[in-house]
């Protein structure tokens, strides 16, 4: 690597072993003199992590990782990026390419790679690598990762859809592994997933390009954020359906508790923001994959923020909040969003209105409803 120059470094994840190792093999030998390295956690709960580097044609070498706070990921960040370095100081890599292990996510690496690897690396992509045919199954697999052997930490808690789900929406680029077993509806689902992704074959010259384009990880972090999050549009298409549901009234915390396993059910993924009429303030989050959701408070409504304080607000969120403005209410908002095969959107579209504040409640005004049953305060210790 010539002085001054950083090292691109292509982040590739994803929880199909088969298309993943596709892809890294199909890009080390469209990007010259390029070197792959891949921590293998697989024995982490025996203590042991494996580190290889490898080029087209074959492994350079091989390590092994000391485990750190009893945590595979945590020994993956620590030797990840002095490897990384490495690297680039000798010289003879022209592009490194990071396979992660099935379940550790590509933002936290992205992240990671960014804040320590100052001039020395440059992340030019981050690619999940897909088989459509198992987009549906992974998806729908609310099974612990720990159950499943792919737990990273003893303390490892996500499940096979929850993590899937992240690991393809963050990626910008998703290479698609040749896939006869894949039919129609798959490939309708994994476009109403992720419609803003580039998706490019494994091995082909486009995915080559695309390895080497530039990633921005700051502008990846403002489009996860649940204010801001790009979100599915709505689409029906083999089978495969996407309901956007938005509303400006309020839920009514009771109502939409006693509901939420029908909706975490009612379709394979669904996401989004929403708003409680007792927590007028509080944006909180939706996130649901394989029948189990996830509900968080992800900070205040930039309308109940004082003006001073919008400066220090990230344009991407300022801009979202506009799209959404309401006179009355600002970007307080209910925006939902459920992609599934088979959607009832009739019963879903029922259930959500029917969980809203009626005429009467939201007559009643603010300080009435601060006064509805706290449902949620358990859960999410907003009391």
């Amino acid at each position: 690597m010539a002085a001054g120059r950083a090292l691109p470094v292509v982040i590739v994840a994803g929880l199909h072993s088969d298309a993943r190792r596709q892809t890294v093999a199909g890009l080390l030998r469209a990007l010259p003199d390029s070197v792959a390295l891949h921590h293998d956690l697989s024995g982490a709960a025996d203590g042991t992590v494996r580190r290889t580097v490898r080029d087209a044609s074959g492994e350079l070498g091989s390590a092994s990782v000391p485990l750190v706070h009893d945590c595979a990921c945590c020994a993956l960040r620590e030797d990840l990026v002095p490897e990384l370095e490495r690297l680039a100081d000798g010289g003879a890599a022209r592009a490194a390419v990071v396979e992660l292990w099935d379940s550790v996510e590509p933002r936290g690496m992205a992240e990671v790679i960014a804040a320590h690897g100052g001039d020395t690396l440059r992340i030019t992509a981050v690619l999940t690598a897909v088989d459509p045919a198992l987009v549906l199954p992974c998806l729908a697999n609310g099974d612990d990762l720990a159950d499943a052997g792919l737990a990273a930490a003893a303390t490892d808690r996500r499940t096979v859809a929850d993590t899937w789900a992240r690991q393809l929406e963050y990626a910008p680029v998703l290479a698609l592994a040749d896939s006869p077993e894949a039919d129609e509806a798959d490939h309708a689902l994994l476009a109403q997933l992720h419609p803003a992704a580039r998706r490019t074959a494994v091995g082909s010259a486009e995915l080559a390009r695309a390895a080497l384009a530039g990633f921005d990880v700051a502008m990846a972090a403002a489009a996860q954020h649940p204010a801001c999050a790009r979100l599915p549009h709505e689409a029906d298409e083999a089978g495969v359906g996407t309901l956007v549901w938005r509303r400006h009234r309020p839920f009514h915390p009771e109502r939409l508790h006693a509901a939420l396993e029908d909706l975490a059910c009612g379709a394979v993924r669904s996401r989004g923001r929403f708003w409680l009429a007792d927590h007028p303030d509080t944006l909180l989050s939706w996130d649901a994959a394989g029948g189990a959701l996830c509900v968080e408070s992800a900070g205040p409504w930039l309308a109940a923020l004082p003006d001073a304080a919008w400066e220090m607000v990230d344009p991407l969120r300022r801009a979202a909040a506009a799209l959404d403005w309401h006179p009355e209410h600002g970007d307080r908002c209910q925006h939902l969003v459920f992609t599934s095969p088979g959607l009832d959107r009739e019963d879903l579209v029922s259930l959500l209105d029917s969980c809203l504040l009626t005429d009467a409640e939201y007559a009643a005004g603010r300080e009435a409803w601060r006064r509805l049953p706290a449902a949620f305060d358990p859960l999410l210790d907003l009391a």
